[in-house]
C-alpha cells in the first residue's frame, strides 16, 4: 500500500531548529504510512498567518487553529502536552507525535 498524503506540517517553535529536529524524525519513523512535508515553522503565533497564507498547511499546532482555518477549513490540529520536551525530553515529543498523528490524519 502506498503512503497516503502529502500532508503539509507546520509548527508553532521559538527554537526552530530543535523543530525541525523533531518533526524529521517522525516523517522519517512514518514515511511508510504517510508522505508528511515539513513546510515551515512559525516562530510565534503572531507569526503564523503569513506563513499559512503561503504554505496553506494541513496539520498545525491547536494555538494557532483560528487563523489556519481562514485559510484552509479542513487543516488539523496536534497539540502537545504542556511540559511534555522539559519532563521528559525530546524523544517522548516524537513518540507522542507518532502516536497522535496517524488517528488526526484519518479522521
Amino acid at each position: 500500500m502506498a503512503p497516503k498524503g502529502p500532508y503539509k506540517l507546520v509548527t508553532v517553535n521559538n527554537a526552530p531548529e530543535r523543530a525541525q529536529r523533531l518533526v524529521g524524525r517522525v516523517v522519517e519513523d512514518l514515511k511508510d504510512r504517510y508522505i508528511i512535508i515539513y513546510a515551515a515553522n512559525a516562530e510565534s503565533p503572531e507569526a503564523a498567518k503569513a506563513i499559512f497564507e503561503e504554505v496553506v498547511p494541513d496539520v498545525v499546532s491547536s494555538k494557532i487553529l483560528a487563523e489556519a482555518r481562514e485559510v484552509n477549513p479542513e487543516v488539523k490540529t496536534l497539540a502537545l502536552p504542556q511540559g511534555l520536551q522539559v519532563q521528559k525530553g525530546p524523544d517522548a515529543v516524537v513518540e507522542y507525535i507518532k502516536e497522535q498523528l496517524p488517528a488526526l490524519i484519518e479522521s
